[in-house]
Parts: C-alpha cells; sequence; structure tokens
C-alpha cells in the first residue's frame, strides 16, 4: 500500500453479518489491508468457512470468528465481553447483519404478497434484526469504543433508504406470479442514514464518526431476464461487480476519511441520480 492514510493496519473491525455476500467481500478486503477483523454471524458453519478461507489468504494475521445473534443481548453482552478481553478495543463497526428478500437466481424464499396483504409478522422479524438489533449492536460497540474517546461506526442502507423500488425492476417473466420487494426492507433500511446522522452528532465531539454506505444492484447469479431489466432501470446500465465495492468500504474504515461523519456514501451506479 502506497498510500498510508488508506491503511488498516492494527485497527480492529468487527463485522456483523459477516458470512452474507458484501460482508465476505468487506471481511477480505479488510484483512487485505492489515485491519485485526473480528467476523460475526449467527451461523457458525457459514463462519468457519469464511475464516479457513481468510486465514488461508492472509497467514499470520488476527481474524477471528464469533458466533452472535443481534436480536439477543445477552447474545451481544457476551460477544463484547469476547472483544474487549481479547483487543482491550474497537476501532470500526460495520452494521451489516440484516434480513432482506433476494431476487438472486434460485433464492426460493421470495413473498408474493401485495403490501396490502403483506404479513405483519415477516415486518416485525425485519425490524427486530435490521432496526432494534442495530441499535443493540451500536450501543455496545460505543460503550467500548468511548473510553478511549476514539471510533467509527460504518452502518449499510440501501438505495430503497433514498427512494422507492421500481417494482417493474422484479417482473421478469410474463409467465409467473409477480412479485415485490417487501416494506419491510424498505422501511427499516430507510431509518439507516438518519440513525447515522443521529449517531454521528451527538458522538463527534467525543471522537466517534458514524457514516453510511449505501450499495446496489451488487450481482450474485442474477438471471439473464432480471440483468437487463437492471440495466434498463441503471445509468451506467449494469449490475455492481461485489469487487466494486471493497474500495467504498476501505475509505470510510480508513484515516482517509477523517473528515467525514454523518454522511452517506451512494454506491449505486447512478440509480438515484434520475
Amino acid at each position: 500500500m502506497n498510500e498510508p492514510e488508506f491503511s488498516l493496519k492494527g485497527k480492529v473491525i468487527l463485522v456483523t453479518g459477516a458470512v452474507g455476500l458484501i460482508g465476505q467481500e468487506v471481511c477480505d478486503a479488510y484483512a487485505a489491508y492489515g485491519a485485526n477483523v473480528i467476523a460475526m454471524d449467527n451461523q457458525a458453519d457459514a463462519l468457519d468457512d469464511l475464516m479457513e478461507t481468510l486465514k488461508t489468504r492472509y497467514p499470520g494475521q488476527d481474524l477471528c470468528a464469533m458466533v452472535a445473534d443481534v436480536t439477543s443481548e445477552e447474545s451481544l453482552t457476551t460477544l463484547f465481553q469476547g472483544i474487549q478481553e481479547q483487543h482491550q478495543k474497537l476501532d470500526v463497526l460495520v452494521n451489516l447483519a440484516a434480513i432482506d428478500a433476494k431476487f438472486d437466481e434460485g433464492q426460493k424464499d421470495i413473498n408474493l404478497s401485495r403490501f396490502e396483504h403483506y404479513p405483519l409478522e415477516l415486518w416485525e422479524r425485519s425490524v427486530a434484526v435490521n432496526a432494534t438489533g442495530l441499535i443493540r449492536v451500536t450501543q455496545h460497540a460505543l460503550r467500548l469504543m468511548l473510553p478511549s474517546r476514539s471510533g467509527n461506526i460504518i452502518n449499510v442502507a440501501s438505495t430503497y433508504s433514498l427512494v422507492a423500488p421500481n417494482q417493474s425492476l422484479y417482473k421478469t417473466d410474463s409467465t409467473t406470479p409477480p412479485v415485490f420487494k417487501p416494506i419491510d426492507y424498505v422501511g427499516t433500511k430507510s431509518m439507516v442514514p438518519n440513525f447515522s446522522r443521529y449517531v454521528a452528532t451527538f458522538y463527534a465531539r467525543e471522537g466517534i464518526r458514524c457514516n453510511t454506505v449505501v450499495p446496489h444492484g451488487v450481482f450474485n447469479q442474477h438471471s439473464k431476464a432480471f440483468q437487463e431489466n437492471f440495466a434498463k432501470l441503471s445509468p451506467l446500465g449494469r449490475m455492481c461487480d461485489l469487487k466494486e465495492i471493497r474500495g467504498p468500504f476501505i475509505f470510510l474504515a480508513s484515516d482517509a476519511s477523517s473528515y467525514m461523519t454523518g454522511s452517506t456514501l451512494v454506491v449505486d451506479g447512478g440509480w438515484t441520480a434520475w
């Protein structure tokens, strides 16, 4: 690395939702830039696989996996006690844990309900993870960061925190029932940028920054029809390659973004520009 301001060497970074598509890439990017990565998720087997991969790529580096559930106060208490004991600090928190109705190829758990029939239990489940879970993790992280008057929180929203879903994106086959991007994801992600601004302004004088990343359309074996729909609606005319999200997360975690707090970094190929 020729630009030391982008180095993450020695930084202790906790990534929640680490086994997700973006989570795995972010963990790899941080490890590549020298960070001590703590990968957290509630899926123990997938975490083990991720850690095996990272330790093979980055031998000798301080990398660890911790199983925890963002909806459980007891689980998070244990997690942060472990971080305190092992590292005595936390430099960066990346809040990626979330429930999302995916439209990737082969996905089977898409709910077909229009809004007027959408099951409220699915809304409540998403609120518990995407909203309350986000707050729980952030509170624990802040309590660990405040004694050193230093910390950096990166929250992850969605373009649907900025604009409404264009439901035509999800209509790819005239022979199948229509599917919809549901309200639970849209509603819970909509709070994230303003939550970041709240935390940013509340703790700015105590050395803690908080920003939001807004990724969109990260390719994950989507169908050809979905990709064609997406291309029509995107100024760049294509989906996001997974590696293209690395730079924004590295930038916000590094000292290169030291004068940024309360900001929303949009990585959407221009989707929200028109």
